[in-house]
């Protein structure tokens, strides 16, 4: 026996369907929605064009179309044209067109497809298409006819104009290069000068070898031909650079005799002939001369390059000399 509150509840929701069921098929209506195929018929590799629509009021709610992946089932989609809106009198169309493709034979349907309706954001209801089939055939042979065999490779002719670019840019690369050779050798080669050498006059020479000879005290040592050798050496080589006189190649008189002609040498000769006398006795003499001989001989070989210095030089030390005198008074 069916209790009473269970009847009371099932009467509460008959009534209740029977209130909402005009609003609901009001909803509904509002709303028609179509899923067409150009060709139920197709074979390998071909296309068929799937054509969606939604017509609906022009105010009121919005439609979502279906979201197809790219491959579902024995379907892939080649390519998907936007959402396209048009109006015919109070209705408002929304279509696109999907364009598919199979690599399977056989029937194959595409499903039914739902389009939701939002409004406000949500989604108030749905609305589907029917299903569709489409035929995916072979490729008929005709097996009553010979095989014929594969063709060989066709060899194109070749034309100029097909590689002209190329000819361009390779002619154009090697007139740079032939021009950017030419350019390089024709073109002056800079010629660098040679280091500039400080030439040190034969007087400073003379002088420096003078010092040093007397800094090392050689006939202190014991080595008095060494010494006076070493001296008059020094004198006769800056004799034949300051003056071309082939002094070392000559004796102590052939020398004093070709001095004459050179005045502010010859103005010396007194201090040279004492000199080189001394120096031939202790060389070949034996002689052994005194200390003060010694520093005589060398004082007096310092005098003749000093006198004998060029007159611009000595006009130079000269007022080098004054200047020394004026900063130290």
């Amino acid at each position: 026996m069916v209790k009473p509150i269970i009847v009371k509840r099932l009467i509460f929701f008959f009534l209740l369907g029977f209130v909402l069921a005009p609003f609901i098929s009001s909803a509904q209506q509002q709303i028609d929605v179509k899923a067409q195929a150009d060709t139920d018929r197709i074979r390998l590799g071909e296309q068929v064009k799937l054509h969606l629509s939604a017509s609906m009021p022009p105010q009121g709610m919005n439609v979502v179309f279906p979201q197809i992946p790219d491959s579902f089932g024995h379907f892939e989609v080649v390519r998907r044209s936007p959402l396209d809106t048009t109006a015919q009198g109070n209705t408002k169309l929304l279509g696109q067109t999907i364009v598919l493709t199979s690599f399977d034979s056989g029937r194959w349907d595409i499903p039914a497809l739902r389009f939701d309706l939002v409004s406000g954001g949500n989604i108030t209801d749905s609305a589907f298409t029917g299903p569709l089939s489409i035929d995916v055939n072979t490729v008929e042979v005709d097996t009553t006819k010979a095989f014929k065999p594969i063709k060989g490779v066709r060899t194109v002719g070749w034309s100029f104009w097909d590689y002209w670019l190329y000819f361009a840019i390779g002619i154009t690369v090697a007139l740079v290069g032939v021009g950017l050779f030419v350019y390089f050798r024709s073109r002056p080669k800079k010629v660098v000068p040679p280091p500039v050498v400080a030439v040190v006059p034969p007087y400073e020479i003379a002088l420096q070898q003078l010092e040093q000879l007397k800094s090392e005290k050689v006939w202190q040592s014991g080595n008095i031909k060494q010494y006076y050798t070493r001296l008059t050496d020094i004198l006769r080589t800056y004799f034949e650079h300051q003056f071309n006189i082939p002094a070392l190649e000559q004796t102590s008189e052939e020398l004093l005799q070709h001095i004459k002609p050179v005045t502010i040498l010859n103005q010396q000769r007194d201090k040279l002939r004492a000199l080189l006398s001394l120096a031939d006795l202790a060389k070949f003499a034996k002689m052994t001369p005194s200390p003060e001989e010694h520093e005589g001989a060398m004082q007096h070989a310092q005098e003749i390059v000093a006198w004998t210095k060029p007159a611009v030089e000595k006009a130079v030390a000269a007022e080098a000399g004054k200047e020394e005198t004026k900063q130290s008074a």
